[in-house]
């Protein structure tokens, strides 16, 4: 199941946000190279990793085994603050009902064609974003990652003309939200829903427990 953590719970989520920067280090660092990012301690780590982040984690058995980042794009984000120029055809796009999407991973052990934790990070993603009344979602991504998405049946459309960064050739989008794309998410890998578990079944503090249970 996916896990929602954000400033009001992420006390309660210490240790998985941990194993989550680790992952991420290894993943982006060790795996994809991306040697910018690289830190001494192991923990790949940037200035939108706030209190205005969100994280989508799988997380089975206390192992965080894939995830992803939403930010609100009334904040500071990739796209404004690093790449503007990706967007430089259709603009930035901001709103209380647009967040961007950045790092995604899966470990990976649990990568291949038979795995669903991918596609289960992705489904949870719109059910979150339909659960909190948000439109679109706004992604620097490299341009590999296009069919993939419109295979799934997604709404994806370019901000700018793709650029090489880093020898890697990238573009800006907005992804349409609809339950639409999320039912075709789900049933891409034959998943069941809903896939982010409910506030009610997520970790909480002894407090709530006791109140909980009356």
């Amino acid at each position: 199941m996916i896990h929602v953590i954000d400033a009001g719970n992420r006390h309660l989520y210490r240790a998985e946000l941990e194993q989550h920067y680790q992952i991420r280090h290894q993943i982006y660092v060790g795996e994809r190279k991306w040697m910018a990012l690289e830190r001494p301690d192991g923990r790949e780590v940037d200035q939108f990793d706030n209190a205005d982040a969100t994280y989508l984690l799988a997380i089975e058995n206390g192992r965080v085994i894939g995830g992803t980042r939403l930010v609100p794009t009334t904040c500071p984000h990739l796209m404004a603050d690093v790449f503007p120029f990706l967007a430089d055809v259709r603009g930035l796009q901001r709103g209380t009902d647009i967040v961007e999407w950045t790092r995604i991973f899966v470990v990976p052990e649990r990568r291949g064609p038979d795995s669903k934790v991918l596609h289960t990070v992705l489904a949870g993603m719109f059910e979150y974003c339909l659960a909190n009344d948000i439109t679109a979602i706004t992604v620097v991504m490299e341009t590999w990652w296009m069919p993939r998405f419109l295979e799934l049946g997604w709404e994806v459309r370019p901000l700018g003309l793709p650029t090489v960064i880093e020898g890697m050739n990238c573009v800006g989008t907005i992804i349409t939200v609809s339950e639409d794309a999320y039912r075709r998410t789900l049933a891409f890998k034959d998943i069941e829903a809903p896939v982010i578990l409910s506030r009610r079944d997520a970790k909480r503090t002894p407090g709530e427990r006791r109140i909980s249970h009356g």
